[in-house]
């Protein structure tokens, strides 16, 4: 079964960075389509970034210019960089792997933004 793991979150100031790592268990990974999805208190959970097997990029608006998602197939892990953080980016941010009809999810990092 495949399982995903994140981690790199925590507590940072505005205009700070964080890395998130994603670690994918599975033998094809190669083949899966990542993306990275966050949830804010009080609101639905919205799609940030995404990465498809063959490297191609896509992101959302919000973040556009400052996040940057990346793959290491070698290693099975998925990262999200984040620039420029504002206190508008706190959410809780989930890892998500998707292949032929499977959708898999990660437990969530905690991302909070403040001074």
């Amino acid at each position: 079964q495949v399982q995903l793991v994140e981690s790199g979150g925590g507590l940072v100031q505005p205009g700070g960075s964080l890395r998130l790592s994603c670690v994918v268990s599975g033998s094809i990974f190669s083949l899966y389509d990542m993306g990275w999805y966050r949830q804010a208190p009080g609101k639905q959970r919205e799609w940030v970034a995404a990465i498809t097997s063959g490297g191609s990029t896509n992101y959302a608006d919000s973040v556009k210019g400052r996040f940057t998602i990346s793959r290491h197939n070698v290693k099975n892990t998925v990262y999200l960089q984040m620039n420029s953080l504002k206190p508008e980016d706190t959410a809780v941010y989930y890892c998500n792997a998707k292949w032929a009809k499977n959708n898999v999810w990660g437990q969530g990092t905690q991302v909070t933004v403040s001074s």
